[in-house]
């Protein structure tokens, strides 16, 4: 960002013809002692025709509180650390007395508008929440103390919530200054603990934003580079761009002054201004005088360039740079109020209008719900996300996949379907447990559907917990839904989330019990028609041989410890050889390999049924089901329609702000138009 100690290229041009109507400032070359006329004269000419309105138009803008909307405006801030003699400079420039105390004197920000006025009367005003009280200029402490106790509270406790001090007087410079609590690290008395943080929140806050002018007040009695001004100055503003030191207490310590001021070793973009500010009961004109001749005797301050020295220099100088930045932002002010406008009325227009009668509820209702059931068949059958291009939780087809991959992979890695563990064991008791007087060959049908059912109930949570992981997906995304397309109906977005999440609750527990139908249909029976079975069993008893060889022999000893079989990988063995009946062996064998085949067919089978569960109840959901809101919330007598007659507190309060900001927003940018229009006649007038 570009100083404002000079007018951009293609900012407004109305500084120079206001510079060149002011008197030059004697220079060191020729000095000229400034006589009692010149003393008493007003410190600064006000702005002429041309520039005034510039000033104007930034204080209307200020009163419209149009920074309340994000608008920045140029600010001259004044800061200083505690007792560096903000209040005396502010003094000066205004010509009135302010509040003074030892330890912090200015507890909420302080606006001070100064009007250069002809009058001889002056008129000075206060304003703070939302009303304008008349000041008598001997009374201004007094009354500035007790706005700030109104807002501040009594004690020593600062606030963030300004105050505006108005100030039409003859001779007084046509600024605009925000003054700030004194930068203070150690609480006195009164304060709370963390009133250094709290000092400094409120002053980043001002001297942030870029269009902010920092006047920084340093006492010459310190060194600068100490100064915690200066310190949170520079983070906003590291080359001092727009940053002008004013040094006061010149008269506390002259020696070495010139050099402070000329070495600039703190970088202050817009210079440095030496003042001598009142002192016990002199008047004003008294503390001018004695400032011009503190400057013009002192040895050590007269040596500093004339062009830097009074407090006229420094109402100038603050004049020409709030000039040049008032010239140098409006063009950008412009373009925000009327971004902000054109956001602020689209968005009340996209606000649905406040409903008058049962018709219009019911046209609203229907079409609400006509359009939450359209981005549900999206989301959760179709598999279109553009309605939530960022937020992939909703994507309902692609997360329902990863649903029965869970399911999946949780069947495959169960310990049902370890197939090695304790091999044969369950086999082997199931068919002592089902012998009966029947052939020795024949495998009992009874011991295959007692292994099975076992196996079935200790996986029987799977598909009942896969069933409630997407019901509770499916409430979520309906929810949201719902709530996006309801947002602006308070009553119906509470009403319809109701019935929605009732509707959801019916369906889910239909649906469990589906799935508990599923799981109990395959207890009863082992039946499939799918030749993979007997492929796979077939292809596993080729190694019923080679398994029993390895368990039985005549050398016990030489036999193996385990055996690697095909499809099992390897199987400890020893435990099977205290049967020694091979039929039985023989028997589990079959029915273990019977039962491992089965239960690959059963796997796919149960997640290829939840798969079909799953899609035929998310259709009935979103072509059929979701009409059964519109069914409760209308109700037997019609009581959820009439609900929506009545806005939510939310939305009347939105749209109120919404049209509170337009008014404002309109109001500045005609204010500024007006301004404009005149600016770019003076321009064509100076070319």
């Amino acid at each position: 960002m570009g100083s404002y100690d000079e007018a951009d290229s293609g900012t407004i041009g109305v500084i120079n013809d206001y510079e060149d109507s002011q008197p030059a400032t004697p220079s060191m070359e020729e000095p000229k002692v400034v006589g009692a006329a010149a003393v008493q004269a007003p410190i600064i000419s006000s702005y002429n025709d041309k520039i005034r309105p510039l000033l104007d138009v930034i204080d209307r803008l200020r009163l419209l509180m149009v920074m309340k909307e994000g608008i920045q405006l140029p600010t001259i801030v004044v800061v200083g650390d505690q007792s560096s003699g903000k209040s005396s400079v502010l003094e000066s420039l205004a010509g009135v007395n302010l509040p003074r105390s030892q330890g912090i004197c200015t507890r909420v920000p302080l606006i001070i508008r100064l009007q250069n006025h002809a009058s001889p009367r002056p008129e000075l005003y206060l304003e703070y929440n939302g009303k304008t009280v008349p000041v008598e200029e001997p009374q201004i402490a007094t009354a500035i103390n007790i706005a700030t106790i109104e807002v501040a509270g009594p004690g020593k406790s600062i606030s963030d919530i300004p105050l505006t001090l108005v100030v039409r007087k003859d001779g007084v410079p046509d600024l605009t200054m925000v003054d700030l609590p004194g930068i203070t690290r150690v609480p006195v008395h009164g304060q709370p603990d963390n009133i250094y943080e709290q000092i400094r929140d409120i002053i980043m806050q001002y001297i942030t934003p870029k269009e902010s002018i920092i006047l920084n007040v340093l006492s010459a009695t310190v060194d600068f580079s100490t100064c915690e001004s200066i310190r949170m100055s520079q983070q906003v503003d590291k080359n001092g761009e727009r940053t002008l030191a004013v040094v006061t207490k010149v008269d506390r310590a002259p020696e070495g002054l010139v050099d402070k001021v000329t070495a600039d070793d703190v970088n202050i973009g817009l210079g440095y201004v030496c003042v001598r500010n009142r002192i016990g009961d002199e008047s004003y004109e008294e503390a001018r005088k004695e400032e011009a001749r503190l400057f013009e005797t002192n040895a050590h301050l007269s040596c500093i360039d004339k062009s830097i020295v009074g407090v006229h220099v420094l109402a100038q100088n603050l004049v020409r740079i709030q000039a040049n930045a008032i010239a140098k932002c409006l063009p950008e002010i412009v373009k925000n109020i009327s971004a902000k406008l054109d956001a602020n009325v689209s968005e009340l227009e996209k606000m649905p209008k406040a409903l008058t009668s049962i018709a219009d509820a019911t046209q609203a209702m229907m079409r609400i719900i006509q359009a939450a059931k359209e981005s549900l068949k999206k989301l959760l059958w179709r598999g279109e996300f553009d309605e939530y291009p960022e937020d992939n939780t909703k994507y309902g087809t692609a997360r329902f996949v990863e649903m029965l991959n869970w399911l999946s992979d949780e069947l495959h890695n169960c310990e049902e379907s370890n197939l090695s563990k304790d091999f044969l064991t369950e086999e082997i008791k199931g068919l002592e447990d089902a012998r009966g007087i029947e052939l020795p060959n024949f495998l009992p049908c009874e011991a295959f559907l007692r292994i099975l059912r076992r196996k079935v109930e200790r996986i029987s949570c799977l598909p009942i917990k896969f069933s409630e992981k997407y019901w509770d997906y499916i409430d979520d995304v309906v929810m949201s839904v719902l709530t996006r397309h309801s947002e602006m109906y308070y009553h119906l977005k509470v009403s319809a989330k109701g019935a929605a999440h009732n509707l959801v609750q019916k369906l889910r527990e239909q649906s469990i019990n589906r799935v508990k139908e599923i799981v109990e249909m395959e207890k009863l029976t082992g039946y499939t028609c799918n030749p993979d079975y007997m492929m796979e069993w077939n292809k596993l008893m080729k190694e019923q041989g080679h398994f029993i060889s390895q368990i039985s022999g005549e050398d016990m000893w030489s036999l193996p410890c385990s055996v690697n079989l095909q499809g099992f990988g390897e199987i400890q063995i020893e435990h099977l050889r205290q049967h020694s009946n091979l039929s039985i062996l023989q028997q589990a064998f079959d029915l273990k390999m019977r039962m491992v085949a089965y239960w690959k067919i059963f796997k796919v089978r149960l997640v290829d049924s939840m798969a079909l569960h799953l899609r035929y109840h998310v259709h009935n959901l979103v072509h059929h089901d979701i009409d059964e809101i519109v069914k409760e919330l209308m109700g037997p007598d019609g009581h959820g329609i009439k609900m929506m007659l009545v806005e939510s507190p939310a939305i009347v309060a939105k749209r109120e702000k919404l049209k509170n900001s337009i008014k404002v927003l309109k109001e500045s940018k005609d204010s500024v138009a007006k301004i404009m229009d005149r600016i770019v006649a003076y321009d064509a007038c100076l070319v």
